[in-house]
């Protein structure tokens, strides 16, 4: 049996290995208890109309508010962990986040197999089962995430990246086209941009192969999300393409989509 460890290894096709820190169970039981805080707050209103059925039957009554529960329950993960790339309101406060467990993009199907496999976590009382199953496991997975091959990171708060490094006062020819950048941002996810600023700042470690190859698949998949005219990529290397998406990303020109420029800072998974 493998010791527990407190990260998750990620390595790329190139050999390039990267580390997420794992939440702790207990970090993930208080976002849960932040969860059931706001799911609770959505059932009072809705049992107090059910309460209407008591004079009915309280049998009938009951069993609605059981089964309204568990479907709130339920569509609650499964909507704000696919819409908020694996977060929920309590992940987010206390900075976690769901991902597959082989640094691949998280999928709708394993996020609805995480959820109805709650059922069992649950149980019998305060997740008991599925917190078992995270001291037990070397990666804290409870076991909706063992079944959906999924696991929980936790995302620390990182200081502004030395962008000095990436763009060394070179110009940066896509800058010059504002609303494409833009479009960048809005596009590429936090890990990704976290990957292409890491790679740029390791490049020089990397064997002369890897790098071509890494550079090259990061490159395809920027101008998959954004294209740019031939003019603004003329005499560019895919590393120097990566270079100014990396600058593009984290230091927008003043007033251009900040927000999106910020959201990729603290969204950063970390990745180190």
């Amino acid at each position: 049996m493998n010791a527990r460890t407190h990260v998750l290894p990620i390595r790329t096709p190139e050999g390039i290995v990267f580390a997420q820190t794992l939440a702790s169970p207990i970090a993930r039981f208080m976002a849960w208890a932040i969860d059931l805080l706001c799911l609770l707050a959505v059932l009072a209103p809705l049992n107090a109309l059910l309460a209407t059925l008591r004079v009915v039957s309280a049998d009938l009554a009951q069993a609605l508010s059981l089964l309204l529960f568990f479907a709130l329950s339920l569509g609650y993960g499964m909507i704000l962990e696919w819409h908020w790339r694996g977060q929920t309101v309590g992940k987010k406060l206390f900075r976690l986040r769901v991902v597959d467990a082989q640094g691949l993009r998280l999928q709708f199907d394993q996020i609805v197999i995480r959820n109805l496999v709650r059922a069992v976590d649950i149980l019998p009382v305060f997740y008991l089962v599925g917190g078992l199953a995270c001291l037990l496991s070397r990666r804290a997975q409870r076991l909706g995430d063992i079944a959906a091959n999924t696991v929980v990171i936790r995302m620390p708060r990182l200081a502004q990246p030395d962008l000095d490094q990436i763009s060394a006062g070179k110009f940066n020819s896509l800058l010059a086209y504002p609303h494409l950048a833009a479009r960048l941002r809005q596009r590429v996810t936090p890990p990704e941009a976290a990957v292409a600023l890491q790679a740029i700042v390791r490049r020089n470690t990397l064997e002369p192969a890897a790098r071509v190859a890494l550079f090259q698949e990061l490159a395809a998949l920027f101008r998959a999300k954004a294209p740019f005219p031939p003019e603004a990529l003329e005499g560019l290397t895919d590393e120097q393409y990566v270079r100014n998406v990396t600058e593009a990303l984290y230091r927008p020109r003043p007033g251009a989509d900040t927000a999106a420029g910020r959201g990729l800072r603290e969204s950063n998974h970390g990745i180190e």
